[in-house]
């Protein structure tokens, strides 16, 4: 049975994001349209200056409804970057995607904290990640990962056995599962938390798709905690995005003495290293204060007439 309409709004979008000229990015869509203040705008703007109107435009927007009620029979929110469900802090940073496809319960402003790391991760790497997930649900902080294998399984299923709040942010399609064998773990977080993709929902898994996701799961956690991990891991770019994006790292002492990588994000404004549990936690809470402190002064302000 359908759900409800796609507005015309998520129609321009899909639309839109399909006809970008060779060369055009999706950032570049995402700035065209928040100019705009409208996807219906940024669309009609593409015939400016033209003799005729692109004869193709009809077929292109009926294709994007078509697909828009399929995606909805699925059970697949769409979210547009200017919908007020979409996460306010992702939406911050200039990797913030277009759109989302989303599976559970959509909160605009998750406290969320991401617990990253190696897929091949050690026992005792995996005990630390369900420790901190475990600690973040009882400080009533939501668990984000990108549902790899490793770390971001650990903290998942961490979170969901303590019966907190987890997120997970895909590198594929919504409609895959990526290693397969989490398909049954995603499922379950769709039911109990959130899932979302920032791709179409039949993107295959790629090299360059990871990367991408990292950067929205640092824009839209507070903070990101690296348990162990590689040189040339994951969770080194998101940890790297973090720091460009302004969010606190946390390091193990582990992550900082086995790579080079860590060794020079030490010492960066934002960056703190972690021997044991209780300084994993004291970190974290130090950033989730400074944020509800910055959101009190901003409501101040606002309440204040500035």
């Amino acid at each position: 049975m359908g759900m409800t309409c796609p507005s015309e709004e998520h129609i321009a979008l899909v639309a839109l994001l399909r006809s970008l000229p060779k060369g055009t990015s999706w950032s570049d869509a995402t700035e065209r349209v928040l100019e705009h203040g409208s996807a219906q705008a940024a669309w009609a703007s593409r015939d400016e200056g033209a003799l005729l109107p692109d004869p193709a435009t009809p077929d292109m927007l009926s294709s994007a409804r078509s697909d828009l009620h399929s995606w909805a029979d699925h059970g697949w929110r769409f979210l547009s970057i200017l919908d007020p469900d979409y996460p306010s802090r992702l939406r911050e940073i200039y990797q913030a995607p277009p759109f989302l496809f989303a599976r559970g319960r959509v909160m605009p402003d998750d406290l969320a904290v991401s617990v990253v790391g190696s897929r091949k991760a050690s026992e005792r790497a995996r005990d630390i990640a369900r420790l901190i997930a475990g600690d973040l649900v009882e400080a009533g902080i939501t668990v984000l990962s990108g549902l790899a294998e490793g770390i971001d399984t650990a903290a998942h299923e961490a979170a969901l056995d303590a019966d907190g709040r987890t997120v997970a942010i895909l590198g594929t399609g919504i409609s895959r599962a990526y290693p397969e064998s989490n398909r049954e773990l995603q499922d379950t977080i769709a039911e109990a938390g959130l899932v979302l993709s920032q791709f179409w929902p039949d993107a295959p898994p790629q090299r360059h798709s990871f990367p991408m996701r990292n950067a929205v799961m640092s824009g839209y956690g507070r903070a990101t905690v690296v348990v162990e991990a590689g040189e040339h891991s994951g969770a080194r770019t998101q940890a790297r995005k973090a720091v460009e994006h302004g969010r606190p790292v946390i390091l193990t002492d582990d992550v900082v003495a086995s790579t080079e990588w860590a060794k020079k994000l030490q010492g960066r404004p934002g960056v703190h290293v972690a021997t044991n549990r209780a300084e994993f936690m004291r970190h974290t809470h130090q950033v989730v204060e400074q944020e509800r402190d910055a959101e009190r002064l901003f409501n101040e302000l606002v309440g204040s007439g500035w």
